[in-house]
């Protein structure tokens, strides 16, 4: 398991404020604020690390080279609609609308979004949940 990950942003308040936003619908929230370095997590770690500053950071500097590619899994389809919707609804450009994406597997439900520094990154749910 992954114990947390993060990237580089170019605007800190600019991406706090859309992550916030956007993984609100997945029970994220803001963990550890150091200013220069957020950390985003599940408050009762269920199904996470568990660690208490969260699992994904963003800091400010110089966005990566190539845009890495990450996914937040969704307990439901339902849950990657609304925080789909959010990302959008915060500033965040489709990348490929909520749906089943079955070259992956039968039940794979994602959608994807690029985020302010155009980050691909989805939403996804591995059930008919």
């Amino acid at each position: 398991m992954i114990d947390h990950t993060g990237i580089n942003v170019s605007d800190i308040a600019r991406s706090k404020a859309f992550y916030t936003a956007a993984l609100s619908p997945l029970g994220y929230e803001i963990r550890k604020d150091f200013g220069e370095a957020v950390g985003f997590g599940v408050a009762d770690g269920s199904g996470r690390s568990g660690d208490p500053g969260g699992d994904f950071w963003i800091s400010q500097g110089e966005p990566y080279v190539p845009r890495s590619h990450f996914a937040f899994a969704a307990p439901t389809r339902a849950a990657v609609d609304a925080a789909y919707a959010a990302a959008i609804k915060a500033g965040g450009r489709d990348n490929g609308p909520p749906g089943l994406r079955v070259r992956y597997h039968p039940e794979y439900y994602a959608a994807f979004v690029l985020d302010p520094d155009s980050y691909n990154f989805e939403f996804v749910c591995h059930t008919a949940a």
